[in-house]
């Protein structure tokens, strides 16, 4: 289980980001502890109105608990992760808020606990916190034998391919999966050891090497997108400018964008916009089915939690009226027969609310192994888009190649259709 936590402040703002609906098929508040409030903006805004009394800013600690995609965790397994890492770290006992996410068809939880000891008014110190999560994570692939990450393992075979989240974001704005990027570069790197033969590998694939503002060497796209060479390679900026040198002597970006600009001919261009809209049209009907199947899913869940509600209602009526009142409730508690009934009506209400999370997890889990089959589908349609990308940029790495030194109406007149087929 990948464990990921940081120390921070914004209450509201996390609040907000943990219950929205929109990014997550399914959001459930499973426990508000040591809260007198009942929602998360509530409760987060106690934690924050008791910091004001100390001197810390950052008064929450924040964790993301993520198993292994092809993993099905129960609840009570990640309440238990949570309870180790609250040992691991020294938080027992402090305010907490667990939430559940599914996205994809996977289960996911966050934990957010206050670091402000009330009674002594001093936040709880997290020294090397992250050295304690990558023990319990270790632990935890270990206990339930998940496959473990070769980063985890070995640190100097962890997956090159991982992004952090600038990356993320920037390729999800352009529609592409960051790793098909990170792959593709590293690819080029492997396979040449000079510069003249990066440079060739790179426009073989549609990318074109310049010197950046901050970043030094910098890679471009045929889309005019920066993506900065070392974080791409997972190398140093020392190590990457020992094999190409400091590029001074490179173009610039913006200079970069203008060459790419003047090769992209228009066929070229509707031939990379095609490629886009076909994809985007079968991802739109899959998501359409995505979003419908989410809907029912949470009515069935919503209707499930209402009959609940119901049954508890009636049944803790009935176990209140068990209580005799008046004399012989006076009685009933001199005898001890009060505290009888008592301890059976709490044996009773527990053995319902196991049972009702049973009932709960089953439709949960009848429902997640029907989001599982659609889920195979996306991933389909992203190895043939990761495919057909890859296809795309050699294309485009050909004609730039070729086109390279001439006039763009030149080079599209002699040989653009001709090479790559793109009449219409």
């Amino acid at each position: 289980m990948i464990l990921k936590a940081s120390q921070r402040s914004g209450g509201q703002d996390l609040a907000a980001h943990l219950m929205r609906a929109d990014e997550n098929e399914h959001v459930r508040l499973h426990e508000l502890r040591g809260f007198v409030s009942e929602d998360l903006r509530g409760a987060f805004k106690e934690a924050e109105a008791v910091s004001i009394g100390t001197k810390c800013r950052q008064y929450l600690f924040s964790l993301s608990l993520s198993p292994p995609a092809d993993a099905r965790v129960e609840p009570e397994a990640f309440e238990r992760a949570i309870g180790s890492i609250e040992e691991r770290l020294g938080l027992e006992g402090q305010p907490r808020a667990v939430v559940f996410h599914e996205k994809e068809g996977r289960l996911h939880a966050h934990c957010v606990w206050s670091r402000i000891d009330a009674a002594t008014m001093t936040a709880r110190q997290l020294s090397f916190f992250k050295n304690r999560l990558m023990e319990v994570s270790r632990d935890l692939y270990l206990e339930h034998g998940w496959k473990m990450p070769r980063g985890m393992s070995a640190p100097l075979e962890r997956d090159p391919t991982n992004f952090n989240l600038a990356e993320w974001q920037q390729a999800k704005r352009r529609g592409v999966d960051p790793r098909w990027t990170k792959q593709a570069l590293q690819a080029c790197w492997a396979g040449s050891d000079n510069r003249a033969a990066f440079h060739r590998s790179l426009e073989e694939r549609g990318f074109f090497l310049a010197k950046g503002d901050k970043r030094g060497l910098v890679v471009l796209d045929h889309d005019g997108e920066v993506h900065s060479l070392p974080r791409a390679l997972d190398l140093k900026t020392k190590d990457v400018r020992a094999r190409l040198g400091s590029g001074d002597d490179l173009p610039t970006v913006e200079a970069t964008r203008k060459a790419i600009g003047e090769r992209m001919t228009p066929a070229l261009r509707r031939h990379v916009e095609e490629a886009r809209t076909r994809f985007h049209a079968r991802t739109a009907k899959l998501s359409h089915y995505k979003m419908e199947m989410t809907h029912l899913h949470r009515e069935a869940r919503k209707k499930v939690g209402q009959r609940q509600a119901a049954e508890w209602q009636t049944e803790t009526k009935a176990r209140q009226a068990r209580l005799p009142k008046g004399l012989l409730g006076l009685w009933h508690r001199i005898t001890g027969r009060y505290q009888q009934v008592r301890a059976g009506n709490e044996a009773e209400a527990e053995l319902t609310r196991q049972r009702h999370a049973a009932e709960r997890q089953a439709v949960i889990d009848k429902q997640r192994d029907q989001r599982a089959v659609l889920q195979d589908q996306f991933k389909e349609l992203r190895r043939g888009q990761a495919k057909q990308l890859s296809e795309l940029r050699a294309d485009i790495g050909r004609f730039l190649k070729f086109s390279r030194g001439q006039e763009p109406e030149a080079a599209h007149a002699r040989g653009a259709e001709r090479s790559l087929r793109l009449e219409r």
